[in-house]
């Protein structure tokens, strides 16, 4: 959506001025984004280097100041500070009186929805979560990835358009999320993107710990039609020796990894036994079977 696209009143939100509260890697690349669109970035806050050149490259001329002037230059507002900072800042923002009635305050934490922006709502303030599901570099790249980027948004139900008019302006495709499932929303994609990077990684060290050279390039295939097949088919794209029921192969596995690599075998055990309660209700492995591999799995291959 463009600035200079028509649409019905409430249908998307006038121009704006935008202001950072927190410039790491995600808020500048919104405001960037959200000035594309015809916005107006006018101020930023952040006190690190890191933050001052993210600033600087995303957010050419806009000026550096202190979190409570953010908010009086701009009439919306994105708080994109660690979550774990976002309810004392949000409090103290409030309690100072620098929330002003009808801003619009943005977070874009995964964790949270609307709640924990209560202190400004009552301040006056309109709510919105906004959370790109994308990692960021910090660098302008970013802004060009928020195209078709999801975006999970909790708001209001009378900000619910105005919410999500924002993500579409920002190149971004709107997922609803209610309050109530926010915990368990972050929690999914943790699981997907931490975890699989976790999980990467402890491959390519075991294939360096097996002579190969370039791990990177051996797994990239592999991953890259495991990850694709499993998008598209769930737990039927399961293939190897835990959905065969190959308990041979697995206790091998478990054997070599406490010679080699012990500190990788409970998250190989924990992640086999997931595999194979899964793949044992989807039908994929067959009850005979299932019993040896369980039995290998829950002694840790002690066989």
């Amino acid at each position: 959506m463009n600035q200079h696209s028509s649409g019905a009143a409430g249908d998307r939100p006038a121009r704006l001025t935008v202001g950072v509260v927190g410039a790491g890697r995600v808020g500048p690349a919104l405001a960037a984004a959200l000035g594309l669109a015809g916005h107006r970035p006018v101020a930023a806050s952040g006190v690190s280097d890191a933050s001052r050149r993210r600033a600087a490259a995303l957010l050419p001329g806009v000026p550096l100041v202190e979190p409570a002037e953010v908010l009086a230059r701009a009439e919306l507002v994105l708080l994109t500070v660690p979550d774990d900072a976002l309810p004392a800042l949000v409090a103290g923002l409030a309690e100072t009186g620098a929330v002003r009635r009808g801003q619009l305050l943005a977070h874009a934490s995964g964790r949270y929805g609307t709640a924990v922006l209560d202190p400004a709502t009552r301040a006056g303030a309109l709510p919105l979560a906004l959370h790109p599901v994308m990692t960021f570099t910090g660098t302008p790249v970013d802004v060009s990835r928020l195209a078709g980027c999801p975006f999970g948004v909790t708001a209001p139900e009378e900000l619910r358009m105005a919410a999500e008019a924002l993500v579409i302006e920002m190149g971004g495709e709107p997922e609803w999320i209610a309050e109530e499932a926010r915990p368990l929303y972050h929690a999914a994609l943790a699981v997907g993107a931490n975890h699989l990077v976790t999980l990467v990684a402890q491959a390519m060290d075991l294939l360096r710990a097996a002579g190969v050279a370039a791990p990177d390039r051996m797994l990239g295939p592999l991953l890259g039609a495991a990850l694709d097949n499993a998008l598209r088919s769930g737990d039927a794209a399961l293939t190897g020796p835990v959905a065969r029921g190959d308990a041979g192969t697995v206790a091998a596995h478990v054997a070599e990894l406490r010679r080699h690599a012990p500190q990788a075998v409970a998250g190989y055990l924990a992640m086999a036994r997931t595999t194979a309660d899964r793949a044992l209700a989807n039908g994929l492995l067959r009850p005979e079977l299932a019993e040896d591999l369980l039995e290998v799995l829950s002694d840790g291959g002690n066989r």
